[in-house]
């Protein structure tokens, strides 16, 4: 068996996502939800898998739909038999709402000679644990958890014996495999599949019809805005780092972590990528999402990350069930950096509220009222920009003064500022201002380092770290302030490898960092395109893109050196320096032709 790699497809609807290797394979399934039991977990070393298994298989072909999350994998057999298999989670509009149920659909196709299948849908339940509990009908089989989670059926036109003693069969024609929630179907497999397919293909062309994408690298931005889109969880709005839990940063490096989260910093990117490209219903709903957080509990303690239902509780556990991604272990469920202080939270939520105020595409704009519900969060911010936390990085072991932190509730301060003087309110506006001008002062006083002709990662340090090349894009500096461009050089001096810029390189709780953090190279093209240097930024960005997956997708880390992606997938913090790139680097539409 070839070993596993991030080489995967991710198909989802936002409740469900799957990952699918180049065989066909649903490796990574999460039920009921993005953050549910894994009852697919092959990816981690479980046995929970879905093959679909072509006798004498020698080759194979994968691909998008365009314009679609719906993944086509082409079989090839040494007799010259072939199969086609349509994989997609439904998601359209009906009866005036959206319908993405927990379900996945699996289309396969005949193509040439006389192909023989076997069918191996083996769910567990308790990360791995023990496989499903099987029942039957007479067009089903239900496959049902010991521990509480809800049962999943297939419903189908093959066979029901046939799957489930997983013998062989010669296909005919088209079978359809539905697996979903417990109900019983009301039409056909293969109806219900053809129909959901054909409801799908159209949502999903209309969504990237509306999307005002950069001339250049269009296929690119359009599937990286596409794989965003299916992070978010439809029914609160909350958005997850990535649909898998503890995919290793490097090899052997235990740092595994469980990235089904909402973190707050990550979503504020997400939203700002996406309005860029006009998906503006995302940032509504995920608007809606910080707002019963902050109305729900205190602003005074916002958590970097929450459950993708608002909730607070993230207990971290070792998972001793898995033996984790080419046995590279521990895995992780839940995330225990939800306890720790990490104070740019105050400003991403900020800022990700702050376009509601201003765009006026959107339905539900920004009044005194919710200006009012955000400002306790600035006065948190005012409050600890200059108090040690854990950093956009989230040490464990230590914690320090970052300036990333600082120059965050900068930005929060900044934007209530500014939200005050639309508002009209000038007493609020100068408080805010009188608020960002403090910390600005003190992040130039205590952070710039002049033997380093740099800011530091730190107020008061002498390190660096990549999270200082937005502070243009942030607007801490202008871009020909000298003392960004400084800032820029020296991490190119010292954080870059290769082609690749780490996020720091001293050592931390796990020793020094082993592979670069992508979206901090994606943070340095921009910056070079502030200073101008758009050459090298196009240069580096189109090396980047030919490090992709052959879908266009990526994880948080990559070898210099290999070039392998490493890290949970797909990675939004990835996708958006993708997009966010694209759009500065390329010509515009009315110089293109």
């Amino acid at each position: 068996m070839t070993p596993m790699s991030l080489d995967l497809g991710l198909i989802g609807n936002g409740t469900v996502a799957s990952l699918v290797d180049g065989a066909g394979d649903i490796v990574w399934g999460c039920v009921p939800r993005l953050d549910g039991d894994p009852a697919f977990c092959s990816l981690l070393g479980g046995a929970g898998r879905f093959a679909i298994e072509l006798a004498g298989a020698v080759r194979h072909e994968q691909e998008y739909l365009a314009n679609t999350p719906i993944l086509v994998t082409r079989v090839f057999d040494q007799a010259g038999g072939a199969i086609e298999i349509t994989d997609f989670a439904p998601r359209f509009r009906q009866y005036g709402r959206m319908f993405c149920p927990m379900m996945l659909v699996r289309r396969i196709q005949r193509l040439a000679g006389h192909p023989r299948l076997r069918i191996r849908l083996t769910p567990t339940c308790g990360y791995g644990r023990a496989p499903r509990s099987v029942t039957w009908g007479s067009n089903h089989v239900r496959f049902v958890s010991d521990d509480g989670e809800p049962a999943l059926r297939l419903t189908t036109d093959v066979p029901v014996t046939t799957v489930l003693e997983r013998s062989a069969f010669l296909l005919e024609d088209t079978v359809t495999l539905l697996l979903g929630p417990d109900e019983t179907a009301q039409e056909g497999a293969a109806a219900i599949g053809a129909r959901f397919q054909a409801e799908t293909v159209a949502y999903w062309h209309d969504w990237v019809r509306s999307l005002a994408i950069p001339f250049e690298w269009q296929d690119a931005v359009i599937r990286a805005a596409i794989s965003l889109q299916l992070n978010v969880f439809e029914d609160t709005g909350a958005i997850v780092a990535a649909v898998t839990t503890s995919v290793p940063e490097a090899a052997g490096s235990g740092r595994n972590w469980d990235y089904r989260f909402c973190w707050l910093r990550d979503a504020s990117f997400v939203i700002n990528a996406l309005n860029r490209l006009g998906a503006t219903q995302t940032m509504e709903r995920y608007l809606a999402y910080i707002l019963n957080l902050v109305a729900e509990g205190d602003a005074a303690s916002l958590q970097p990350l929450y459950g993708v239902t608002g909730t607070r509780d993230a207990a971290e556990r070792i998972v001793d069930t898995l033996p984790g991604y080419r046995g590279m272990g521990p895995v992780r469920a839940g995330n225990a950096a939800a306890l720790q202080e990490q104070h740019d939270v105050y400003g991403a939520a900020i800022l990700a509220a702050t376009h509601a105020f201003f765009d006026r595409r959107l339905v539900r704009r920004g009044d005194v009222e919710l200006f009012r519900r955000l400002e306790p969060l600035g006065d948190a911010a005012a409050a600890r920009f200059d108090k040690p936390d854990a950093g956009i990085w989230e040490l464990r072991g230590t914690t320090r003064v970052h300036t990333f932190s600082s120059v965050m509730c900068w930005a929060g301060c900044d934007r209530l500022a500014r939200i005050a003087d639309h508002l009209g309110l000038a007493e609020r506006a100068a408080h805010w201002r009188a608020a960002a001008d403090r910390i600005h002062d003190t992040v130039c006083r205590r952070a710039w380092n002049p033997r380093l002709e740099s800011f530091t990662g730190t107020l008061d340090g002498d390190t660096l770290d990549a999270s200082l090349l937005r502070l243009n894009e942030l607007g801490f500096l202008d871009a020909d302030d000298p003392r960004f461009a400084g800032t820029v050089r020296a991490i190119g001096r010292d954080l870059k490898r290769g082609e690749f810029v780490f996020r720091y390189v001293e050592a931390d709780d796990f020793g020094p960092p082993k592979n670069a953090f992508l979206a901090c190279t994606f943070w340095y093209i921009n910056a070079l395109c502030s200073l101008g240097e758009r050459d090298e930024a196009r240069s580096l960005f189109e090396h980047v893109l030919a490090c992709r997956n052959r879908h266009g997708l990526l994880a948080e880390h990559i070898d210099p050196t290999t070039r392998e992606q490493w890290g949970n997938f797909v990675q939004t913090y990835s996708m958006v320096g993708l997009i966010s790139a694209a759009v500065r680097l390329s010509i515009r539409w009315d110089q293109a032709f």
